[in-house]
């Protein structure tokens, strides 16, 4: 920028600002910087806690703020419903895209667990278990009322 610098006591590289000190008195910063005015601090107002669930039911929304006044989305996945069921016969018609040999298959069995991205069941005639993948499932019968917790802790009801 400069060929020549402004003051012989201060050596200056190209493109670099001279440190205040070294900056003439009309460059200079000035020493009395205005303070910022204080933010007043929200007050918070005591919150209770809800009340816990019935024994035997599965949170809703695991991880979920559970506040009052707070929004919290309905979570009842199928896993979740699953999980209220297990030990009851269910069929779960399920169907296989690009397979030449079965496209569509019909399970019937014992629900014995569920996961986000599987289902199992076993036969209770011959003792086989299936690990079969939700990705495949369409739909799910139940020839008995099914548990299923409602959201939002309303209570226990079955369909």
């Amino acid at each position: 920028m400069f060929n020549k610098t402004p003051w012989p006591s201060a050596p200056q590289q190209q493109g670099m600002m001279p440190m205040p000190a070294q900056m003439p008195s009309t460059m200079q910063m000035p020493m009395h910087m205005p303070m910022p005015m204080p933010m007043p601090m929200p007050t918070q107002t005591p919150t209770t806690l809800p009340a816990p669930l019935p024994p035997g039911s599965i949170p809703i929304a695991p991880g979920a703020p559970a506040f009052p006044g707070t929004f919290v989305p309905e979570e009842s996945y199928v896993e979740n419903i699953l999980r209220m069921n297990l030990g009851k016969v269910a069929t779960l018609y399920m169907t296989y895209e690009n397979n030449s040999e079965w496209n569509a298959k019909i399970f019937k069995g014992v629900l014995e667990a569920a996961g986000r991205d599987h289902i199992i069941i076993s036969d209770p005639a011959t003792g086989k278990r299936y690990l079969l993948l939700t990705l495949n499932l369409n739909y799910i019968t139940f020839d008995e009322p099914l548990n299923y917790t409602l959201p939002f802790g309303t209570g226990t009801t079955t369909r």
